[in-house]
């Protein structure tokens, strides 16, 4: 635990220095990923927005706060749980004062998969939840669609199992509009089959 626990510092050292892609010009800082070394479950998002930006620290922003209640709904401990994002700079334009989401571009992903896959090399976890297209494309590769393959559990050579479904973010979109409460609970449902898949060690 020490030694990952270790890795991942350097890490995040090595992280908070990057200028491989131009996204660090206008972030604030490198968001790097948190949780335990050795977390049995890792949760992959996109990029850090706003709050994370700012606050220097991956989902504690509105769509944190949702993954929080969804990982609670569930039974995960989110205490237990190693979670970081594919981006771990903040990718925005500004609209009005403002600073606005915008979707990272493929070489963006690219240039920031050595901290993913360092990540999964150090905490080693049983499996990965990608959350949203831009983490499961960069896990899963191009061709993947959540439309086709949300909620299955998928094995690739040299890899971690990675279960994909929905972002936070794009429940937060869907409230109160038609089809918002289907896809959270769907979300929940999802995040309950990785629960499966990963128990926590108190219930063994």
């Amino acid at each position: 635990m020490r030694h990952k626990r270790g890795e991942l510092e350097r890490l995040r050292r090595l992280a908070a220095r990057c200028t491989d892609c131009p996204l660090f010009a206008n972030a604030t800082q490198t968001v790097f990923g948190e949780g335990p070394g050795g977390a049995r479950l890792m949760l992959v998002g996109e990029q850090p927005g706003d709050a994370e930006d700012l606050a220097g620290h991956p989902f504690v922003g509105p769509a944190g706060r949702l993954l929080d209640q969804a990982l609670a709904d569930a039974g995960i401990d989110r205490g237990r749980v190693y979670v970081t994002n594919a981006v771990k700079h903040f990718k925005w334009e500004p609209r009005g004062k403002r600073r606005m989401h915008k979707t990272p571009a493929q070489r963006e992903v690219e240039a920031c998969m050595q901290w993913l896959e360092g990540e999964i090399a150090a905490v080693r976890p049983e499996l990965v939840v990608a959350l949203g297209a831009t983490a499961a494309k960069a896990l899963l590769g191009a061709r993947f669609r959540i439309t086709a393959s949300r909620g299955r559990i998928v094995r690739t050579p040299g890899r971690p199992p990675v279960l994909a479904t929905f972002h936070p973010s794009y429940l937060l979109r869907l409230k109160g509009r038609p089809g918002g409460e289907e896809a959270h609970t769907t979300f929940v449902a999802d995040l309950r089959k990785a629960a499966r898949f990963v128990p926590d060690d108190s219930d063994t």
